[in-house]
């Protein structure tokens, strides 16, 4: 941990015992470790390392920095922090909680708003546009809005191309696409399942909706290469169906002929 400049301050980087005596005085002896090195901070300044013996603390080490005016015999302690190293245990690194959000995060009377420059969505109007035009200020909006209120066209963005194609690649890479486990060993595909609800638009050329109520898929989005057990054309092997039960010994059913005396 030595510095790699070529002419430190001799006189601090000989102050570890001023720098130790500092450092125990601040946070007891118990707490201070061996020295590790120092580094050379400026022409008068340079930082002494000492491990962390404080239990919970494995992998940090205390910097002292020490300093000295020109043409001074004495030496300053400037500062004393304690720092992580390599192997210290640290919070993890700080993630914005829009992107810890994962899907199922969402609570009842939970609201999760969507930016006005969001890519997945666009202005009704300029749906199916390259995209190109620069962005609509906030009075722009606000008039969007109105405009598309008084007309009654009830959303005021909708879908975007790279919020569809987002979609289409999450549904066929997730539980509802060709790779399921459910679907690898499916006899058939969704295509030809009777259960099969199409939806309008461009997804709908690639997916559609379960309606079988005894399938694992009921009410969800799937792709037409998904497929599972519950499709509406499968039958069961002739070793696999039921053994018809035998008559019974004894008729339960039929109306017995009392002998009258």
């Amino acid at each position: 941990m030595a510095s790699t400049r070529t002419k430190p301050d001799a006189t601090l980087v000989r102050a570890v015992d001023e720098a130790r005596d500092a450092l125990a005085a601040q946070v007891g002896a118990g707490d201070v470790g061996d020295h590790l090195g120092h580094d050379v901070e400026d022409e008068r300044a340079v930082s002494h390392y000492f491990t962390c013996a404080r239990a919970g603390y494995r992998g940090w080490r205390w910097a002292v920095t020490v300093a000295r005016a020109p043409r001074q015999k004495h030496v300053t302690v400037d500062e004393i922090v304690l720092l992580p190293g390599p192997d210290s245990i640290v919070a993890p690194e700080w993630v914005p909680w829009k992107e810890r959000l994962q899907p199922g995060d969402l609570s009842p009377g939970d609201l999760l708003p969507v930016e006005d420059d969001d890519p997945r969505l666009v202005p009704t109007y300029t749906f199916g546009d390259d995209g190109d035009d620069p962005l609509l200020s906030d009075e722009d909006r606000a008039q969007v809005r109105a405009v598309a209120r008084e007309l009654g066209l009830g959303r005021v963005r909708t879908l975007s191309v790279e919020g569809r194609d987002d979609a289409a690649e999450r549904w066929y890479d997730g539980d509802g696409g060709p790779a399921a486990p459910i679907a690898q060993s499916a006899p058939a595909s969704c295509t030809t399942c009777g259960f099969l609800v199409r939806i309008a638009g461009p997804l709908g050329e690639m997916f559609g909706v379960c309606a079988n109520g005894n399938a694992n898929d009921d009410g969800r989005v799937v792709s037409f290469d998904h497929g599972c057990g519950a499709h509406s054309e499968v039958q069961l092997a002739k070793k696999h169906q039921p053994v018809p039960l035998p008559d019974p010994v004894f008729d339960t059913l039929a109306t017995d002929e009392l002998e009258s005396f």
